[in-house]
């Protein structure tokens, strides 16, 4: 008869995206967990087999979460600009409000753990296909109607858009003058003109 789960798993995930973010992957040890998420040593391997696994599931879990905001924000928008600009503008204020400077789990594991694990950095292509294919949408439908000019690619549009957003990310583990990033959000609005 298999044993019931005495943790709630979601909370556990969440726990341990604050714990990698905080120390990276290979910055936290397996005591690490059993400390942070509040449950014994033998229920984290029994539930996640090994860190590596929680580490990809919490992945998962965070770019689920981030990729439903998005979504939401591009379902609720007046216009195609307004998706974009208030896309630009939550990151941005994430970012701004993080007094950590933590940057974003998913661009720190593309850095730390992507170039040496192929299942990290499918999560991390399969979340910039994603994004981009936000953006790409968003610009498609205001080059259809008018809002944005044709003179660009959609998709090349959709791609500088998502480089930018990650170079917001990296910027913000030392930068935190808003003002940058308010001027590199004007400046890449400014391409849809």
């Amino acid at each position: 008869m298999a044993r019931t789960k005495d943790f709630d798993e979601d909370e556990v995930l969440k726990k341990a995206i604050t714990l990698f973010w905080h120390k990276g992957y290979n910055g936290t040890s397996m005591q690490d967990l059993v400390d942070a998420l509040g449950i014994s040593r033998s229920s984290l391997y029994d539930t996640y087999d090994d860190k590596h696994t929680l580490f990809i599931k919490a992945l998962d879990s965070y770019k689920r979460s981030a990729a439903d905001k998005m979504q939401n924000i591009i379902d609720h928008s007046a216009s195609a600009k307004d998706a974009i600009k208030l896309l630009l503008e939550m990151t941005t204020g994430d970012l701004i409000r993080d007094q950590q400077h933590k940057g974003c789990f998913l661009v720190n594991a593309a850095v730390e753990v992507a170039p040496h694990d192929k299942e990290v950095s499918n999560i991390i292509c399969q979340n910039d296909q994603q994004i981009e294919g936000f953006f790409y949408d968003a610009i498609k439908k205001g080059q259809n109607s008018g809002e944005i000019s044709n003179k660009q690619d959609a998709r090349a549009l959709a791609r500088f858009i998502v480089n930018t957003v990650k170079g917001l990310r990296v910027s913000a583990k030392a930068v935190t003058d808003r003002g940058i990033f308010d001027d590199i959000t004007k400046l890449t609005l400014s391409i849809l003109d």
